[in-house]
């Protein structure tokens, strides 16, 4: 099982910036899909993002493409979520996911490809 820790979010106005961090521990090397999913209050939770931890491979779920990147620094076990020219539609508690699978076009924002969850991060974005 592999421990995963969000931080990063914040209360920011429209418009703005952040850059969310998910650290895993030492059971990183077990992962090859990271994921982003964040959850609305009265929503279901839904895939942002995701990196294949082995290269280069990206995901991203239309409403964030061109504004949301997903990037990995694997020397820190690290998976980052840059989102700039954020809106109010953004806000949410944001989770990173880690999965033993490698991500795939068709599977990466089933939420049953990950085996392990972060405690989240919350991102308010007003107008």
């Amino acid at each position: 099982q592999v421990q995963l820790s969000e931080s990063g979010g914040g209360s920011v106005q429209s418009g703005s910036s952040l850059k969310l961090s998910c650290v895993a521990d030492e059971y990183y090397l077990s992962v090859n899909c990271m994921g982003w999913f964040r959850e609305a209050p009265g929503q279901e939770r839904e895939a942002v993002a995701a990196i294949y931890t082995g290269g280069t491979m990206t995901y991203y779920t239309d409403s964030v493409k061109g504004r949301f990147t997903v990037s990995q620094d694997n020397a820190k076990n690290t998976m980052y979520l840059q989102m700039n020219n954020l809106r109010p539609e953004d806000t949410a508690m944001y989770y990173c996911a880690a999965s033993s699978l490698r991500c795939r076009p068709s599977t990466w924002f089933w939420q049953s490809e990950y085996n392990d969850w972060g405690q989240g991060t919350q991102v308010t974005v007003s107008s």
